[in-house]
């Protein structure tokens, strides 16, 4: 792989991962102006890489809450062996808990993971994923402001996220997006909306991960091309780490609008070079 490519691979990934406009539709349309079409074709190292890079941002964005929840974290299990549990409920561990309860309709795609991913390489559909995030962040400004936080937030309202998330899993559906959008339908906050929808993805990053990593294995790592690829994993945290201080902000004056419009025309120019290129 070339430094350019991997330059411009981790951008796309740092940018779209945070952003609501689908990062998995984005990188599977710019393999195939790099001519790497399929993700087949892209270093499923380099891949694993690209999104601890990611990860990575999500964790220096938002180090206070990890720590707290961290800390928290530990306090249940002692909690827990002494058969005692505080009151109120510390927000830390309600928001534990409430990333747990998010987190499981993901189990429920595992079994379609193979299929998920093999939608990748239509972009008729990744075209369409589009089109339809475009909606759901048109209708995200339209719906009145909630004022659910971690403190108030029922294990109900994160299912529903987490749903959403599950979604997501296909090419060209925002995952940002859809648990953002769905966080404010079900009355959150809007900038809790973001915060629940960035550290809801850390274990979702790190299990795909580790799924992805015994693929990694077996297709074998090119140790040489190394340094290219964490050039790209920097750019990535670097570029990603930047659009969630966008995205806090963008967040606080509900102004989603301009990501729909860029969705739509993304999907739209997307179906017609897919369909002249047939």
């Amino acid at each position: 792989m070339s430094l350019l490519s991997a330059i411009l691979l981790g951008l796309v990934q740092g940018v779209t991962e945070f952003l609501p406009i689908s990062s998995s539709g984005h990188l599977a349309i710019a393999e195939q102006l790099l001519h790497t079409s399929g993700a087949s074709n892209v270093p499923v190292f380099f891949d694993v890489l690209l999104h601890l890079g990611t990860l990575f941002a999500v964790f220096v964005a938002y180090w206070e809450e990890v720590r707290a929840m961290v800390v928290e974290f530990f306090l249940g299990i002692r909690d827990l062996t002494r058969r005692s549990t505080p009151t109120p409920v510390p927000p830390a561990r309600r928001m534990i808990l409430l990333i747990i309860v998010g987190t499981l309709p993901l189990f429920f795609i595992l079994p379609l993971k193979d299929k998920v991913e093999t939608l990748s390489g239509n972009l008729y559909f990744v075209a369409a994923a589009l089109l339809a995030t475009g909606c759901l962040l048109f209708v995200s400004d339209r719906v009145p402001k909630g004022r659910k936080t971690e403190k108030s937030a029922t294990l109900m309202d994160a299912l529903a996220v987490g749903i959403g998330q599950a979604i997501a899993t296909c090419p060209g559906i925002s995952r940002s997006g859809t648990t953002i959008t769905v966080g404010c339908f079900m009355g959150y906050e809007r900038s809790f909306a973001v915060r629940f929808s960035f550290l809801m993805s850390i274990p979702a990053i790190l299990g795909a991960n580790l799924l992805s990593l015994k693929d990694a294995v077996e297709a074998g790592i090119i140790w040489g091309e190394v340094p290219v690829y964490l050039v790209g994993v920097a750019v990535a945290a670097i570029s990603g780490y930047a659009c969630i201080r966008l995205l806090k902000m963008i967040a606080a004056k509900g102004k989603f609008g301009a990501f729909a419009y860029y969705c739509w025309a993304v999907g739209l120019v997307t179906l017609v070079l897919t369909y002249l290129q047939h």
